[in-house]
């Protein structure tokens, strides 16, 4: 089975981060903004960065078991967004990514027919308009989406490893900051410039240059404001780029609750859309 090779030592970047966070917050919270730091990645088109990890991909075709039927709403088959091969991706996730393995399909309603016949589906909230399906890779074969679904072009996916924080207005940074009073603003300014990734290493790393923000794991990079709900965790974050576009230039999340992500139950998942 192939693995992906980090080239780091996650206590060694989780010690230099801790120290920026001491810098930018203080003694009091730096420590505890630290320990909110989770492990994800960057990913992009492999023509545009490294190798592909594994069999991931954005696009194209779904990595499926034979017996698994495509995904669809009311008749009307949801288009395949990306594939993430976990087992390649789980060393750098360590225990945050607890009891997944295999390949995970992210499924999304887009069909290649005029609005006016698929508006009644509302994409935001109708759980049935998105699907994340596990497969075991012994078995998963590829599979094109069935018409009259959009297949967007297949491409090849690297990822690189990150650490994230939250974004300063997720409630577990609000918690930690306390009061929003004018004397405790410089330090949500602090937290602000702490959202987002630390990039472990060299900026030189061309995964670090990479044109959108498409994430696995790790925090979400919200658009707009935080949106996880208590108990859950990110899975898959995709940008709005050549091949699709969410909203107005936005981004597409799927997260799911950490008690369904263990249990492998992703009938749970839900996704969040925000654009500009």
């Amino acid at each position: 089975m192939p693995r992906m090779d980090v080239g780091m030592d996650v206590t060694e970047v989780l010690a230099e981060l801790e120290a920026h966070c001491v810098e930018t917050l203080g003694e009091r919270d730096g420590p505890r903004m630290a320990a909110l730091a989770r492990r994800g990645y960057r990913i992009a088109p492999a023509r545009e960065a490294a190798a592909p990890a594994g069999r991931s991909r954005l696009g194209g075709g779904a990595l499926l078991e034979p017996v698994t039927e495509w995904p669809h709403v009311e008749g009307i088959p949801l288009n395949l967004m990306a594939v993430l091969d976990v087992d390649v991706l789980a060393p750098w996730l360590g225990e945050e990514l607890p009891a997944v393995s295999g390949l995970l399909n992210f499924f999304y309603l887009e069909p290649d027919m005029p609005y006016a016949e698929y508006r009644r589906f509302d994409v935001f909230t109708d759980s049935r308009c998105w699907r994340v399906v596990a497969a075991d890779p012994r078995y998963a074969v590829e599979r094109l989406a069935p018409s009259p679904a959009y297949v967007f072009d297949a491409r090849p996916a690297a990822a690189a490893p990150i650490i994230t924080l939250p974004s300063y207005d997720e409630p577990v940074v609000q918690a930690l900051l306390g009061s929003d009073d004018e004397d405790d603003m410089p330090r949500w300014f602090a937290a602000f410039d702490l959202s987002g990734e630390w990039r472990p290493g060299s900026d030189d790393h061309p995964a670090y240059h990479w044109g959108r923000h498409h994430r696995a794991f790790g925090w979400p990079w919200p658009l707009q404001s935080g949106f996880l709900r208590d108990g859950e965790v990110h899975l898959l974050q995709l940008d709005s780029d050549e091949q699709w576009q969410f909203g107005d230039f936005g981004l597409l999340y799927y997260v799911i609750p950490l008690d369904a992500l263990r249990a492998g139950d992703f009938s749970q998942a839900r996704v969040e859309v925000q654009c500009h």
